[in-house]
């Protein structure tokens, strides 16, 4: 394993500047003093800046005597209106959303990133329990801690299936959920409880291969910018460099996983589901069965654009999210009819088709949209589904994914 570049994050804390009128933490130096010094060859602007903000915070699970320093990108303000807290896909950090993120503090959104534990760039020397009930709750004490008060939490990949098992038993922690080619009708590990460590630890071990990692992200995207292949890589393997990585995926993995297939219908919060349309990862269909097993679940398609859309179409899922968040003014001024609908479908609720000016696309899915209704949102598509009859709320999505392992590009 290369040599790594560790401190305590109880030694040292970030600055505090000043940008665009707001107060930035910010590290002397340039980086945290945690992450793996191999942070100093990624190149992408963005990855660097959101790297630069990363803290970690204390927090207390039953199962530790001593909390665990989390990494998080916290906010750069706090507002009356419910954050936005974003998770990651499976063995990933919150670098996932370098490109969203700004986009969303931009706009006023209160926003945190937050690492799974686990994963990420948490002080896990110290190493707690990774498995499902573990990452629960660690959450749930990192929201009673910072932030405490219903959030709008998004789960891309597996950070959906994090995400609605936490919804599930906290629900009074989730206002809205929104779900990104979701990974959440595998059915946890599969055989992978039944090896010996001895595999597991192989199998991890080729999991933070650069080849490896190079060809998943050759699958996640619809396509790569220019030159970029290798720095998407290494970010997205970023924290496997950290010394107690390959222990905390495998305690997950023989574990179980998640496999939260039986959990699905009892989410009761607003839901958006963004995909995108050209996703080699995960089945589509599985987005259609997702929207329909969640009630007042909105699915939206995003064309060109592959496995991970919040890298690829950042501008895309912003607006989707913001739009999501203040549904009212979408139904007002986002939305044009112009041709409606009635489809039999599965007899319980109807179909409309609306597209949105300057958008010819919506019609090549009609015939896969039997019991759902479609909405156009400049260049891409909104299925809907609502189980009064009535349409759906536009902008609430859910995805799901059939195997971790394919999720390990970022």
């Amino acid at each position: 394993m290369p040599p790594l570049l560790l401190a305590s994050s109880m030694a040292t804390r970030p600055l505090i500047t000043s940008r665009r009128g707001f107060r930035v933490r910010v590290w002397a130096g340039g980086f945290p003093p945690f992450l793996p010094k191999e942070i100093e060859r990624i190149k992408d602007r963005k990855a660097i800046e959101l790297a630069k903000r990363i803290e970690r915070v204390p927090v207390k699970i039953e199962s530790t005597n001593t909390p665990i320093m989390t990494s998080c990108v916290k906010p750069l303000h706090h507002l009356s209106k419910e954050p936005v807290v974003l998770l990651h896909s499976f063995d990933s950090s919150c670098l996932e959303w370098r490109y969203t993120y700004p986009l969303l503090e931009e706009a006023g959104a209160e926003t945190w990133a937050v690492d799974i534990l686990g994963w990420g760039f948490s002080d896990l020397e110290i190493l707690p329990p990774c498995d499902v009930a573990a990452k629960r709750e660690h959450l749930y004490q990192m929201w009673r801690l910072y932030i405490n008060k219903p959030m709008v939490l998004v789960g891309p990949s597996l950070g959906a299936a994090v995400a609605i098992d936490f919804a599930v038993n906290h629900p009074e922690a989730v206002s809205k959920l929104v779900f990104i080619d979701a990974s959440v009708y595998a059915e946890g590990a599969g055989n992978m409880t039944k090896l010996p460590k001895f595999f597991a630890y192989a199998g991890v071990f080729i999991l933070k291969s650069l080849l490896l990692r190079r060809y998943a992200s050759t699958l996640a995207f619809n396509k790569i910018p220019d030159g970029s292949l290798v720095d998407w890589t290494n970010i997205g393997r970023l924290h496997c460099l950290l010394p107690w990585w390959e222990d905390a995926t495998v305690d997950f993995m023989i574990n179980g996983g998640y496999n939260v297939i039986n959990q699905i219908k009892q989410i009761k919060q607003k839901t958006l589901i963004i995909w995108g349309e050209d996703d080699r990862i995960i089945s589509k269909e599985l987005g259609f069965k997702l929207c329909n097993d969640i009630p007042n679940s909105i699915l939206c398609w995003i064309p060109n654009c592959g496995h991970i859309p919040h890298v690829e179409k950042p501008e895309k899922v912003t607006e989707l999210i913001l739009s999501f968040l203040s549904r009212e003014n979408v139904e007002q001024q986002q939305l044009q009819e112009v041709k409606s609908a009635e489809h039999s479908g599965s007899g319980h609720f109807g179909s409309r088709v609306i597209r949105v000016s300057g958008h010819s696309g919506c019609g090549s899915f009609r015939s896969r949209c039997s019991g759902f209704r479609s909405f156009g949102f400049g260049s891409y598509w909104v299925l809907g589904r609502s189980g009064s009859g009535r349409t759906g709320f536009p902008g609430r999505v859910g995805f799901s994914i059939s195997m971790y392992y394919k999720g390990c590009c970022k």
